[in-house]
């Protein structure tokens, strides 16, 4: 072994000095060959964990699951780090696009239970599919209309004046739908809070890859349009795997 070398010379220090030198750096770079081999296998293990949990979960009912017994799609990584922003910053009112069954619905209303804080409006274009419990939430306020419609822009804008606010868009998952939501929505997000943009995975990133533009593209037009105004949050994407890939948005300060 090459350190079992370098001590043997140590009572030589003309030949010890240099050749510990030389060990440390030959060591240091060996560790970080080491370390980026892990991140390659761990980056290769996460994706292909993804499609494969993406794939079950639209096609088989033993991997679906509920939250307090209402059906939720998000991926249970998603939604710990969505109680993580709710506890660290405090929204006053929720302005949340798509409902499906009303699981995440139910989930941000339980949790703003928890914290004694935060009321919710919800939008779809149908309501059909909410289970009974969760429009009877005192907490929570639905709407069946397009999360688009002037109706709906008009009264987001009513529910959040004066409230810190955070959006969620989780509704028709297009290009050209996600990128007016943004346009429309994301100046009601209060600096501090965030905007989450769902299912940015879709188009390739990595499932779905014959989806066509999504989220994730209608982000890539959105941001540049407004330099400065928020910071794409990696944090919150650290528990490897993530349904919402560049889609924490996080409001810088005005």
């Amino acid at each position: 072994m090459i350190s079992d070398i370098v001590r043997w010379l140590e009572p030589y220090p003309v030949l010890y000095r240099p050749a510990r030198s030389v060990y440390r750096a030959v060591s240091g770079v060996a560790n970080g060959v080491r370390e980026a081999r892990s991140r390659r296998r761990e980056r290769t293990i996460a994706r292909e964990f993804h499609r494969v949990y993406y794939d079950a979960h639209l096609t088989r009912s033993d991997v679906k699951y509920q939250w307090l017994g209402v059906p939720i799609q998000k991926l249970p990584m998603d939604l710990c780090v969505l109680q993580e922003i709710l506890w660290e910053t405090r929204p006053e009112q929720i302005i949340e696009c798509g409902v499906n069954f009303g699981g995440s619905t139910w989930f941000l209303a339980t949790v703003c239970d928890a914290m004694n804080h935060g009321q919710i409006l919800a939008v779809d274009i149908s309501l059909a599919s909410v289970w009974p419990q969760v429009p009877q939430h005192p907490r929570v306020e639905m709407v069946e209309m397009s999360s688009t419609s002037p109706e709906f822009v008009t009264l987001a804008r009513e529910r959040a004046a004066g409230k810190r606010t955070m959006v969620i868009l989780d509704s028709d998952h297009t290009c050209d739908h996600v990128l007016k939501e943004l346009r429309l929505h994301a100046s009601l997000v209060s600096p501090g809070c965030y905007l989450i943009c769902e299912d940015s995975n879709m188009n390739g990133h990595p499932v779905l890859e014959s989806f066509g533009p999504g989220p994730y593209e209608a982000l890539e037009q959105y941001l540049p349009e407004v330099p400065g105004m928020w910071t794409v949050d990696p944090r919150r994407e650290r528990l490897l795997v993530t349904f919402n890939p560049n889609g924490y948005l996080l409001r810088n300060p005005l």
